[in-house]
């Protein structure tokens, strides 16, 4: 298997179907979580909306340069989420990211190793590589974040 589509696989993993690395995956962990859940804040932590708009926010903003588009995402935009106040637009946030994961995947799969090697829009970036595993790692660490406070969110 080329790592291109080893690469996808893994991406595919932490955040659409796999259970092999944390026994869950975004979509295991998010299908139960109802917006009023979603949008409960623990403590000073991030809500569960506030996560999941976030990592979908630079999922979408790499899956355009992917895409041979610019990079135009910002981290001190990446938590401006706005008001969630409905099932509706829970759904909304969901089925975004789940479109966007698919569409990030498919972009990687269409890849020749060798551009894996190559520039990510600037050498301050690395690799194309560097920032799809980056991309991995970031899932994970934030996949952990949601599935502890879902369990602070649910009666014992």
């Amino acid at each position: 298997m080329s790592s291109a589509l080893q690469l996808a696989k893994r991406f595919r993993e932490v955040l659409l179907d796999g259970f092999w690395i944390a026994n869950t995956n975004f979509k295991d962990q998010l299908s139960d979580v109802t917006w009023e859940q979603a949008v409960t804040n623990v403590d000073s932590l991030n809500t569960i909306a506030m996560l999941t708009f976030h990592i979908h926010y630079y999922i979408a903003g790499v899956a355009n340069v992917l895409e041979g588009g610019d990079l135009e995402i910002k981290d001190q935009f990446s938590f401006d989420l706005p008001p969630i106040e409905s099932a509706e637009q829970w759904e909304v946030l969901l089925n975004r990211l789940w479109t966007d994961s698919e569409k990030f995947a498919s972009l990687v799969e269409q890849f020749d190793d060798s551009k894996l090697d190559e520039v990510f829009v600037d050498e301050k970036y690395g690799t194309y590589k560097r920032n799809i595993d980056g991309m991995i790692e970031h899932a994970y660490y934030h996949l952990g974040q949601i599935t502890l406070i879902k369990k602070m969110l649910t009666p014992l």
